[in-house]
């Protein structure tokens, strides 16, 4: 691997966001795209995600939603309902055969050792080893023990972690983590950050904040949660 990696946080079908930020960091071959889950979803096009996603070989781990989408579909033609909202079952119907089996294959995390990091959608129990995480955790995780304070806050590695799933915290930086959902589909922005190829986490918000680039979302496509 020669380029650099471009993590990126929730989409939520920001198809317009996703390019533009693609064509500010100047993506390009040998470079490789990996987002933090929740592809799909509450914004305009979330088909155009995840066509992007071939066109350029990204990887993904899986969010909530695409668990949610995908929990409606395996359960389609059982006695099981799993209820959806208007907006997540407008796009179940359009989903492809193909479609369907790529948010099938998005895995719950991914290593990426020559960065240090693991990336995943919502975070930890972090007085668990990451083999003994519930995948619902992994899933909706947000904040952890009394009194709540978010997981990132406690989590001591040994991986870095970059995770989304946190629109309304927004950007966070902490030792071993980074959040990096900053609310596009709600009206903010799409935030990704850049390292070189084989590069180290930062271990300091400043040079993360550097490797920071943001596109200021075009419309807001969801009331805030």
């Amino acid at each position: 691997m020669n380029g650099r990696t471009i993590f990126v946080g929730d989409v939520h079908g920001c198809r317009e966001e996703l390019d533009a930020l693609l064509v500010a960091v100047r993506f390009s071959t040998g470079d490789r795209l990996v987002l933090a889950g929740d592809l799909v979803a509450r914004g305009p096009d979330s088909r155009g995600v995840l066509r992007l996603l071939r066109t350029v070989g990204a990887r993904a781990v899986r969010g909530n939603h695409e668990e949610r989408l995908l929990r409606w579909h395996r359960a389609r033609g059982t006695k099981e309902k799993i209820p959806l909202g208007p907006n997540h079952l407008d796009l179940a119907r359009q989903l492809s055969t193909e479609e369907w089996a790529l948010l099938d294959a998005l895995p719950l995390w991914i290593d990426l050792p020559e960065h240090g990091v693991r990336v995943l959608h919502a975070g930890v129990d972090p007085t668990l080893p990451f083999f003994a995480q519930d995948r619902e955790t992994i899933l909706h995780v947000r904040l952890v023990g009394q009194p709540k304070v978010l997981w990132a806050s406690r989590y001591l590695g040994p991986e870095h972690i970059v995770f989304g799933h946190h629109a309304m915290v927004g950007l966070q930086f902490h030792p071993f983590a980074t959040g990096l959902d900053t609310g596009c589909v709600y009206g903010n922005a799409l935030t990704g950050l850049v390292l070189d190829a084989d590069e180290p986490m930062p271990k300091s918000e400043t040079e993360r904040r550097a490797r920071l680039v943001s596109i200021r979302a075009r419309h807001a496509w969801f009331p805030v949660e």
